[in-house]
């Protein structure tokens, strides 16, 4: 992949636009909730004003209806959380998308909710052509948005005079290609979910790539019963059992492996209090659910995590909100941080398990994109990259 980046160009009285994330969780009154996608917006923020620019930043907010804006979706909140961030004011312009307000170099202004804007959603040319005339630079700073052909990630990438990746972009995707494109073997894969039919073309796809796919939840049960092992009332998807054999067939074809639970903790209540019982997984009873994985397969996986050259993790292996079900992911959680390998987490699941597990320093890269974190393992394109790759020579 190659794609311009804003570290390495002349910024100096340009007017910059800056495509961010900010689709933050919000308390009753519209607070900030959870800051973490404005925070991860900064350094791409801080970087322009570095370099001397006139900076506008815009994102899209919740779900309004194009064309009627309500108090609700306003980014008033996180112009208020940004200032806070930024030691500076950031104002927030209405009504922006055919110019009329003035930005100067080292100032930062955040204009209003994208998704407002008739067009946005349909990647509208006439509107990433009116967008594209309010700047000199535009960059793309959303990964979670990737995977979505919009006017603010696609069109506006086409119709600018530059246009190029925010760091948060670009380390997202030098990570995900470096871990994905050109690996460090032995490549280990973990998909962990309540559902195959869900994950089913990502399971697929890395099959033809990885040397080992570790599978968890809900996931493992149907892999489970299509090794010819007992699930009792375990959540699983038995029509999807031949898919899950296909999927073990191919891997073995490579040399390669799905790695089957040999262990598993059980319980007869889906609940916190539940009394977790460790059995071989020969032994789960009619009457019991498996919630986690045992300690002889947690020790199997460390095993595997500490031989990896790239691990790239995708969903936890049991019922980690849980205490009395977590020690498979938490095991899981402390070997992926052990090990040397190029480590790489995403998806929401995933990185509450790292947050809840403490391994956030140890891990290598870990992505907050849900979408397009799994569409590039899919190796699906991704339109606001491939606009991005369009745009290097021009």
């Amino acid at each position: 992949m190659q794609f311009k980046k804003l570290a390495d160009l002349d910024l100096k009285n340009k007017r910059v636009f800056i495509r961010a994330d900010l689709n933050v969780p919000q308390n009753d009154d519209g607070s900030v909730a959870e800051d973490t996608r404005i925070r991860a917006s900064i350094p791409g923020i801080k970087l322009a004003l570095e370099k001397g620019a006139a900076v506008m930043v815009t994102s899209h907010l919740g779900r309004p209806t194009e064309g009627e804006f309500k108090p609700a979706d306003s980014l008033a909140p996180i112009a208020k959380r940004m200032s806070e961030l930024l030691g500076q004011d950031v104002r927030l312009i209405q009504n922006w998308v055919d110019g009329g307000f003035t930005v100067k170099p080292g100032e930062v202004v955040l204009l209003e909710n994208c998704r407002c804007n008739k067009g946005e959603k349909k990647n509208s040319e006439e509107l990433a052509k009116k967008m594209a005339a309010l700047c000199d630079v535009y960059a793309n700073d959303a990964f979670g948005t990737a995977h979505r052909a919009e006017a603010t990630t696609h069109a506006l990438a086409l119709a600018a005079p530059v246009a190029c990746a925010g760091p948060l972009v670009a380390a997202e995707l030098e990570a995900l290609g470096a871990a994905l494109l050109n690996p460090k073997r032995p490549l280990v894969a973990i998909v962990g979910g309540s559902k195959v039919s869900t994950k089913l073309t990502i399971l697929d796809a890395l099959a033809d790539k990885v040397d080992q796919l570790v599978v968890g939840g809900g996931i493992a049960n149907t892999f489970l019963l299509a090794s010819g092992l007992p699930i009792g009332k375990s959540l699983a998807e038995k029509d999807l059992v031949p898919e899950a054999k296909r999927i073990i067939d191919k891997l073995a074809a490579r040399g390669a492996s799905v790695p089957i639970p040999v262990d598993v903790v059980t319980a007869t209540k889906f609940a916190a209090d539940a009394t977790p019982t460790v059995k071989a997984a020969t032994d789960v009873g009619e009457d019991e659910m498996i919630f986690d994985i045992g300690p002889k397969t947690s020790a199997e996986l460390a095993d595997i995590m500490a031989k990896a050259g790239t691990i790239v993790w995708n969903g936890p292996v049991g019922v980690f909100e849980f205490d009395n079900f977590a020690a498979g992911t938490k095991a899981l959680a402390e070997a992926i941080a052990k090990s040397s390998a190029m480590s790489i987490a995403g998806g929401g699941d995933t990185v509450a398990a790292v947050a809840k597990f403490g391994i956030e320093k140890d891990v290598g890269y870990i992505s907050t994109a849900g979408g397009a974190f799994l569409e590039f393992l899919e190796g699906k394109k991704l339109p606001a990259v491939e606009a991005l790759e369009q745009r290097y020579n021009g």
